[in-house]
């Protein structure tokens, strides 16, 4: 690799990275709202989102979740 290449592959994990940082911050806002929400108080089209937000979060790798957690200073129960 020259350096030319070099450069351009860290400019791209670098934007991948700040990627990654914000996909965490949103999962970790997302699995907080999840763990908050009340069924009984939610309008039957928002349960249904939220079951599938829910389902996609537990697709998840455990370690990813708690970085995302963590991106959002949220506490592991």
């Amino acid at each position: 690799m020259n350096k030319q290449e070099v450069e351009l592959l860290g400019e791209e994990i670098e934007m991948l990275m700040q990627e990654r940082a914000m996909l965490l911050n949103v999962a970790g806002t997302a699995a907080v709202l999840i763990a908050h929400a009340t069924a009984q108080n939610l309008p039957d089209e928002v349960v249904d989102a939220a079951e599938k937000l829910s389902e996609a979060l537990n697709l998840l790798r455990e370690e990813t979740l708690k970085d995302a957690l963590e991106a959002v200073q949220a506490e592991v129960e």
